[in-house]
């Protein structure tokens, strides 16, 4: 019997529509000032703790093997079909940016509206949905 701690995973995932919310809000009124810019760089980094937060629960709730980066965690919950294989390289794309977002965040191109932000409200709520499915279907 698998321990999925459910309630966990969805209070992060709760988070995954304000995350949405600005995203799109920021790339279609991108001026490039610093509020925008921090409000991007903070919602791109609360999507990668999301994204690693959420698989961490499964892999520990399902027993899958353990994770050695919050890149393997990717890799890991894509191989036991947790989300479609469609949004694997924007998933992996996102947990790179964890790094820049927290240790080089001094170095962070503040004026421009990073490539991602306009793909991953769609992979963050393909995200969320597929999560949710699997935990539906596996519990």
């Amino acid at each position: 019997m698998y321990f999925v701690n459910v309630e966990q995973i969805a209070v992060r995932l709760a988070m995954v529509e304000n995350i949405v919310t600005v995203l799109k809000q920021l790339t279609t009124n991108w001026q490039g000032d610093t509020l925008q810019s921090f409000a991007q760089e903070r919602a791109l980094h609360l999507a990668a703790e999301i994204v690693t937060d959420v698989g961490n629960y499964i892999i520990d709730g399902f027993i899958m093997r353990d994770a050695s980066s919050y890149e393997d965690i990717v890799d890991i919950i894509g191989e036991e079909g947790v989300y479609p294989e469609a949004i694997h390289d924007g998933l992996m794309e996102l947990v790179l940016l964890r790094k820049p977002l927290v240790q080089q965040y001094f170095a962070w191109p503040r004026a421009e509206l990073h490539p991602l932000s306009d793909r991953l409200p769609e992979i963050l709520l393909q995200f969320k949905q597929a999560v949710e499915q699997y935990i539906e279907r596996e519990l």
